[in-house]
Order: structure tokens, then sequence, then C-alpha cells
């Protein structure tokens, strides 16, 4: 007999799988059968749907919400969609794309046609990532441009860093010198030093 399964995956410790979850209600499926991942895209190791897929047998069913929860990216997503129906012979079900269910068709025509689908929806889902990756680096370019600034705020200089700072720019005492008297790293004393020349 065919086992149910569902198939979650959030790409930060951070997100909450819910909404794929709540997709998942009405499906049948017993509680033992859904897996959730959380990992990045750097880090696709997928440990739980690595155990899903060793147990998975002919003819078993299995649930996604979206089908990017597959792969990282479009090559990716083929090669799971392959090894799922082609090599382990199970059936997937895509919640949000009804053309993506393995159930139907089952002839060539309707496996060429969820091949083709699978291929579009693929370099699409992939296309919205490298896009929305491509915003995120153009918006913070904007923000640095308009003086925004990233990271954690500079602590406030001593009350003697500029004197120290004339006196090691000057000549007058060496730089390691300064920044003890300061409290603060070489580095840092050199760096904040320069910005300071610059305004």
């Amino acid at each position: 007999m065919a086992t149910i399964y569902g198939y979650a995956r959030v790409s930060t410790k951070e997100q909450r799988e819910d909404r794929q979850l709540m997709a998942f209600s009405g499906m049948q499926l017993p509680e033992g059968n859904i897996y959730v991942d959380k990992q990045s895209g750097k880090d696709f190791e997928r440990p739980m749907y690595k155990r899903m897929v060793r147990k998975m047998k002919e003819d078993d069913l299995l649930y996604i919400k979206s089908i990017d929860r597959l792969g990282r990216n479009y090559e990716e997503i083929l090669e799971q969609w392959r090894l799922l129906t082609k090599e382990k012979k199970v059936d997937i079900v895509v919640l949000d794309m009804p053309l993506l269910d393995t159930r139907r068709g089952k002839d060539l025509m309707g496996t060429f046609l969820s091949d083709v689908v699978l291929q579009i929806l693929s370099f699409v889902a992939e296309n919205e990532r490298k896009n929305i990756r491509d915003r995120q680096k153009e918006g913070i370019e904007a923000a640095k441009m308009r003086g925004v600034r990233f990271g954690r705020p500079e602590s406030p200089l001593p009350d003697n860093f500029e004197q120290l700072s004339s006196r090691w720019l000057s000549g007058e005492i060496s730089g390691k010198r300064a920044a003890e008297m300061c409290g603060m790293p070489l580095t840092t004393f050199r760096r904040r030093s320069a910005k300071q020349v610059e305004s």
C-alpha cells in the first residue's frame, strides 16, 4: 500500500513552516510522515529530506507546497524531480501548481506535459530568487550612497583622541603608543584618524 508523505523546507532557523504545513491539512497525511528541514541556501544538507527519500518506495505519494522546496536552483529542482519520479517511481503533487500532479496522465503525453511545466516553473522560481537577490543588492547600494551605515555603530571616540591623533600624524608619538593611550587597537586608531583627516 502506498505511503503518503509531506515535505516542508524553510531557509533559516528563524522562519516558520506553518504556511506550508497548513497546506497539508486535509491531505490525510500521517503526522509522522511530514518531514521539515530548516536549512539555508548555502548549507543545503537537508537531513530530513534525505531520510524521507530513503524511506520512499514505488507508488508512494509526496506533497510539497511549491516547486522550489525541492531545490535551491533550476538544475537541483530538475534533478530531484527526476530522482523521485524516475528512480524512486513516487508520485509528486505540488499544491500551489495543480498541473504538477504526476498521478494524472501516466501516459507519454501526460509525462511530457508534466516535465515541460516543471522545467518552466523551475526556471521561473530560480529567476525570481535571482531577481530578489539583485533587488536586495541594489537596495543596499542605494542606501550606502544615501549615507546609511550597515553593521554595528562605531563606539564614541575618547576625549583625548583628537590630540593624540594630531601628535601621531605630526610624528611626535608612535601610532602604537597613541592607540594604547586611546584604549583601542592600532588598526582602529589608524582608520579613525584617517577618517578625521578626510572630514
